[in-house]
């Protein structure tokens, strides 16, 4: 369960009620309803061997100066993070942009790996192989083609809020095998392992997915995102990864390797 303050009191009753937990818009897209909350971003507690742990059993035959110099760099490396809140509800694509969807409000699909064209799973694998000025283009048509809703990338803390589901942890490797398509030859069609428990999939591996913010050069984001840059920030990791690059907490920057890169859509809550 999350340890985090969901914070509805941050809503009118009125708005609260008013907006459906999961919607559905005219090309398909499904999204699921993110309420506010709180979290902490970039803590980072390394682990280090200790004396009373059996070090020699894994081969190892440390003197109690290894043993310090190992804490010492774990401290070092430390971090405490720092708090994020998230004072408003946005909707956020349960699963990643599927090829089908790109095609429909693009015309064409520029992806890599187009699955099976014979298969039911065809257009169910991830778009990618885009740029984020190529996200831009398709969030800028969608748009006109629902002008009843506001479509966006989302922002970092958004994404890494709706992604972890509440946790406050690193997610463990057991859950990530679960959780993340990872260690296949190409992309796979959304949805087919098990969701985080808001409901979202595939927000570890399959494609890494552009956000609206700038790379700030870091191995973790800064409390406040920078306003220029040279590349914008990608999350989750891709397919071709595996556990030990499965994380919700780090980022990259983009354009990456191209052909493992997509996206995910917010909905904003209408006021």
């Amino acid at each position: 369960m999350s340890k985090f303050c969901n914070c509805l009191w941050l809503l009118p009753l009125t708005q609260l009620f008013a907006q459906a937990p999961t919607y559905t818009n005219p090309i398909g897209m499904e999204f699921v309803l993110i309420q506010p909350g709180k979290m902490v971003v970039g803590r980072f507690q390394p682990t280090y061997p200790k004396p009373n742990e059996a070090t020699q059993g894994r081969g190892l035959n440390w003197t109690a100066a290894d043993y310090k110099l190992a804490e010492k760099l774990a401290t070092q490396d430390a971090s405490p993070g720092f708090p994020v809140t998230i004072s408003r509800p946005y909707y956020i694509g349960r699963f990643e942009v599927t090829q089908a969807q790109w095609q429909q409000v693009m015309g064409n699909n520029p992806s890599v790996f187009q699955g099976d064209k014979v298969s039911d799973d065809a257009g169910r694998h991830p778009v990618e192989n885009v740029s984020w000025q190529d996200t831009q283009a398709f969030l800028k048509k969608l748009n006109q083609l629902d002008k009843a809703h506001t479509y966006r990338l989302p922002t970092e803390f958004e994404w890494e809020y709706a992604a972890r589901a509440g946790a406050d942890d690193e997610i463990a490797w057991s859950e990530i095998r679960q959780v993340a398509q990872m260690g296949t030859r190409t992309t796979n069609p959304v949805g087919q392992k098990k969701p985080n428990v808001w409901g979202l999939y595939d927000t570890l591996g399959n494609v890494w997915e552009w956000v609206q913010d700038y790379y700030n050069v870091k191995l973790f984001a800064d409390p406040v995102p920078p306003r220029s840059g040279k590349e914008h920030v990608l999350k989750g990791a891709s397919f071709v990864g595996d556990v030990k690059n499965a994380t919700y907490t780090t980022h990259a920057a983009g354009p990456g390797n191209g052909w493992d890169v997509g996206f995910r859509v917010v909905m904003e809550v209408k006021e």
